[in-house]
């Protein structure tokens, strides 16, 4: 590889470009595999409960089982001992009887409270099972139609449009980072930078290290003038991707600051150290 290269042969070669480096297919196929992989973690989660549920069940009835022969035995037990002590004449078989039938109710009766509980608990992890299932329904239905609002936006070319593209996602997910992001990009389209500032403000609250939000938030700077607000903004998206510079380059946004000295120093820092060397 030539190590010779210079920016401005980069430059030339983005300017030769017949056709854009970047397509919304690349962010459709992320969403897919965001939502692919979101659906085989809730059918995980959904298949360890259900295994869960079943392996109690399975203790619950080996249990039964055995409390049944154990219920068994005892009444086995209780009759032969009461044989004997009828035949050695320590009791009459009437107060046999009554003693058995006191013990073999309160053993029942231990029973039943015992699978009662057992069932009681077996049910809430049925109900949980199925109010899981819900929840990943109603979240697979919302993914789609989020996912469908994204593609929409994407390829809309009314800046209204698109906003109300990002206000439906933002319905389903208020905290959406991007759609406030993007949404503030289709607002400053509009010459609203006010109202794009406050989207941005919004955006990094939620995730302070977003280099979308702050690259926008620079960008509605510019547009009323606060340079310096929109210098400092930009160098934080910068910090966070470099690609932000190339974008800073050439954006519109950022006209009326291409001969400003510490936006020169940020976005065309090769320029600065030849332009020092000479």
């Amino acid at each position: 590889m030539d190590d010779d290269v210079t920016s401005d042969d980069v430059a030339a070669a983005l300017a030769d470009l017949e056709e854009p480096m970047y397509t919304p297919f690349i962010e459709l196929y992320l969403l897919e595999e965001s939502k692919a992989l979101r659906k085989e973690m809730m059918d995980t989660r959904a298949e360890l409960i259900e295994k869960v549920v079943d392996k109690e069940l399975s203790v619950a009835d080996k249990t039964m089982s055995y409390a049944t022969d154990t219920v068994t035995y005892f009444f086995y037990l209780i009759a032969g001992a009461t044989s004997i002590l009828v035949v050695i004449g320590w009791n009459s078989i009437r107060d046999m009887r009554n003693q058995l039938a006191s013990v073999a109710e309160k053993r029942v009766n231990e029973l039943v409270v015992e699978y009662e509980k057992r069932l009681k608990a077996i049910e809430e992890q049925l109900q949980q099972k199925s109010d899981i299932i819900h929840q990943n329904q109603a979240e697979i239905e919302r993914t789609n139609e989020v996912h469908s609002l994204w593609l929409k936006a994407s390829q809309e070319t009314s800046q209204q449009n698109k906003i109300a593209a990002y206000d439906r996602i933002l319905d389903l997910r208020p905290d959406d980072v991007e759609a406030l992001s993007y949404k503030a990009d289709a607002v400053l389209e509009m010459q609203e930078p006010l109202w794009a500032i406050s989207l941005c403000r919004r955006a990094l609250k939620l995730d302070p290290d977003n280099g979308h939000a702050h690259y926008q938030l620079a960008c509605a700077y510019a547009e009323i003038g606060r340079w310096e607000d929109a210098v400092s903004t930009l160098e934080k998206a910068i910090d966070i991707s470099e690609a932000y510079r190339d974008d800073a380059s050439v954006d519109p946004s950022f006209e009326q600051l291409r001969e400003h000295e510490s936006f020169r120093t940020l976005v065309f820092p090769d320029q600065e150290e030849n332009s020092t060397d000479a």
